[in-house]
């Protein structure tokens, strides 16, 4: 079978290997599709401290089960794969708070991932309740967003954005995209996309029609305009920019939420803060990481109700010997979401 294995930054190569056999309590799977994102460019540009190469890289997989002995599961299945694996027996586990399991590994970077013809799902995947069937009328693309949308939904309950908040989303790719639809499905009165690319920017907007789509040096005083002076609800900030932080302090509306959804470079996670704003206008800061099991679980719910749309955001389907130019599309911006087909 074909994969796509990480060596080293720069160096992902297309390879041959041999089809992957399932152990005990193990899930063995034709990978249908697997998404790319954000993450998957970095990795290729400056690698990954939790990979130790040669590693199959890829972690939005949905595809269909080919071989198994675990209890529940046949084949003919189709399923869609977590890609965080808190480990469920830590301290923050058995609290409810999987996402910040300090010992959570992920697929494509401690296992093998779905940039593969097929692959195997480990035990300990099936023991935290990673993997979900497919429902009836989701398609394996639509299915392999639940996982970036199931990292949305953790950092919108984090935010707690609801009934008639004005929700800012800065950063249109992918990610922002999927903000602004489940703002949309959870109340938000009106919901706001900003980017520094007006090309992007109209690229989803076009999709996702927000109620207003902003761009400039001037974010802060369009979004203030808009809101008649007073900020925004919630500010999230889908996009590993600083500025982008430091502009949220600012156009948050008083008792506003402002959630660090995208994680700023190793090289330059500082930003300034003014310590006032957050004091006298009673904000709130969150971060956001990743996402549990159920949160997946819920994410698929919301993508077969049709809450969530995702479909229409899939720009691009390229084959597995194609990825590197998926990957390379991503980094351009010049896409919504890239998946792969092996």
């Amino acid at each position: 079978m074909k994969v796509a294995r990480f060596h080293a930054p720069e160096d992902i190569r297309i390879e041959d290997a041999a089809e992957p056999v399932a152990g005990p309590g193990e899930v063995k799977i034709r990978v249908r599709n697997c998404s790319t994102c954000g993450t998957d460019a970095k990795i290729l540009k400056y690698g990954h401290h939790h990979i130790r190469p040669p590693r199959v890289m890829g972690h939005e997989i949905a595809g269909e089960i080919v071989e198994t002995d675990a209890p529940g599961w046949s084949p003919g299945d189709r399923v869609q794969v977590i890609a965080a694996i808190p480990c469920g027996t830590c301290g923050e586990c058995r609290c409810g708070r999987m996402t910040v399991c300090p010992d959570q590994e992920s697929m494509g970077y401690h296992y093998d991932g779905g940039f593969a013809e097929y692959m195997v799902v480990p035990a300990k995947v099936l023991a935290v309740g990673g993997l979900n069937r497919i429902p009836d009328g989701v398609g394996f693309a639509e299915a392999s967003l639940a996982e970036p949308l199931a990292c949305v939904l953790n950092g919108q309950e984090l935010a707690r954005v609801g009934a008639g908040d004005d929700v800012l989303v800065i950063g249109s790719g992918p990610i922002g995209c999927l903000h602004v639809r489940l703002a949309r499905a959870r109340g938000a009165a009106r919901v706001f996309l900003a980017d520094i690319n007006p090309d992007r920017l109209a690229l989803a907007a076009d999709r996702v029609r927000p109620d207003a789509a902003v761009h400039g040096d001037d974010i802060v005083e369009q979004i203030l305009k808009l809101t008649e002076g007073r900020g925004a609800d919630v500010v999230i900030t889908a996009a590993a920019s600083g500025a982008a932080q430091e502009q949220a302090l600012r156009i948050a509306a008083r008792q506003g939420r402002v959630s660090f959804f995208g994680g700023l470079p190793k090289n330059d996670p500082i930003i300034r803060c003014d310590s006032n704003l957050v004091h006298y206008r009673e904000l709130t800061i969150v971060g956001a990481n990743g996402s549990s099991p159920a949160h997946n679980t819920r994410a698929l719910e919301l993508i077969a109700d049709r809450s969530v749309p995702v479909a229409d955001l899939i720009t691009h389907r390229l084959p597995l010997t194609e990825v590197l130019d998926g990957i390379d599309i991503v980094s351009r911006g010049a896409a919504i979401k890239v998946t792969i087909e092996p």
